[in-house]
């Protein structure tokens, strides 16, 4: 019916009433078709390509607020990104003049998984709300608008205590929108660092004994960007580090192709009270770790440490030796990315910013 009433209107005669030429005639435009391209990446993109006959310009209104102007277009086409994802009414007018024009309406569906323009992978696996025998004791979905302070805190300041990292933690480098938390890595200069990133932790406010730990996230990539979600002992401020502990759920040194490999490890101290540590490692199978969420978990109870990466066993750590009672204590979250160090090295040339770790959500099991 649509199609038939635009045809129809093509052939209506306008009269003009302007003071210029009174009696000017004008013709309205005719064959109104519009195509709309939907973007498959994720971004919320709609591109709209309009034609007819004898029209001098178009407005486009892509209907995701009713007080934006629309677009004028003298060739037919433009652009919106929509920031969620939702069904949207598109008009689009071929005008003769501004007050004389035909239209057509249309709907799209639109899948928007960006973010302020961080892309959001749209695929991945995901890991079960219960588990035989356990019970879900705390998780952090990311909802809202901010970060939640009865979880987390974020530690400020630069070198990332001992490792000389080039970056310096700010708060401001942390977003959660839209169920995700966000923590983004840039080449900007602040307070003598040529980096910025942000490092949140549990301390004080979660910390966990034992259990299993699911960590849904994608991570971000390039030479010299170090992601990872990691655990310390709750009792580092009277034992200091490594006699305190520290599990490293997920690590992922970036560069030379690397960026398809994480590790976890265990650390603790000997009794001369210097570091020992064992780790372990796998491989995705294709593409990179950027490219979609991953589950990345570990099984902690009284005689072992087990790491998964999406529910598959990669390493197992024996945790019963006297030598090694720093891992029956408990231990708060670290989530952060460092940007150089004496693991990764620094950035090159090939590295590009912003990086994203982007975390969907953490689950503790018991």
């Amino acid at each position: 019916m649509k199609k038939i009433l635009i045809s129809l209107i093509g052939f209506v005669l306008v009269m003009s009433c302007t003071k210029e030429n009174p009696s000017e005639i004008l013709t309205l435009p005719s064959k109104l078709a519009v195509k709309t391209i939907i973007s498959e990446d994720g971004t919320g993109q709609v591109s709209v390509v309009a034609t007819a006959e004898k029209a001098n310009f178009y407005t486009i209104y892509f209907g995701e607020n009713v007080t934006l102007p629309g677009v004028v277009s003298a060739d037919g086409k433009a652009s919106y990104t929509y920031a969620s994802t939702g069904t949207y009414t598109i008009r689009v007018q071929a005008h003769v003049t501004q007050s004389e024009f035909i239209s057509d309406v249309s709907s799209v569906y639109v899948t928007s998984t960006s973010v302020d323009g961080i892309l959001i992978p749209a695929s991945g696996t995901t890991s079960p709300l219960a588990y035989t025998g356990k019970s879900l004791v705390w998780q952090d979905e990311f909802d809202g608008s901010a970060l939640n302070t009865s979880n987390w805190k974020h530690e400020l300041g630069a070198g990332g205590w001992g490792n000389n990292e080039l970056q310096f933690y700010r708060q401001e480098n942390t977003k959660v929108a839209k169920g995700y938390l966000i923590i983004t890595a840039k080449e900007e200069a602040f307070q003598g660092s040529k980096y910025t990133s942000s490092r949140i932790i549990s301390s004080g406010l979660r910390e966990f004994k034992y259990g299993r730990i699911d960590i849904r996230a994608a991570l971000p990539k390039g030479q010299g960007i170090w992601p990872a979600a990691w655990m310390l002992g709750a009792n580092i401020n009277t034992v200091p580090w490594p006699a305190c502990g520290e599990i490293d759920i997920m690590e992922m040194i970036g560069g030379n192709g690397r960026e398809n490999e994480i590790f976890g490890t265990a650390h603790w101290a000997n009794a001369s009270n210097a570091r020992e540590l064992f780790s372990g490692k796998t491989k995705l199978a294709a593409g990179t770790f950027a490219d979609s969420f991953h589950i990345f978990s570990i099984e902690w109870n009284s005689t072992s440490i087990t790491w998964y990466l999406d529910n598959v066993q990669y390493h197992r750590i024996d945790t019963t030796p006297a030598n090694l009672s720093e891992f029956q204590n408990p231990f708060f979250f670290i989530f952060n990315i460092a940007v150089g160090g004496d693991l990764p090295g620094s950035p090159n040339t090939t590295t590009t910013f912003p990086q994203n770790f982007i975390v969907d959500y953490v689950r503790v099991f018991q």
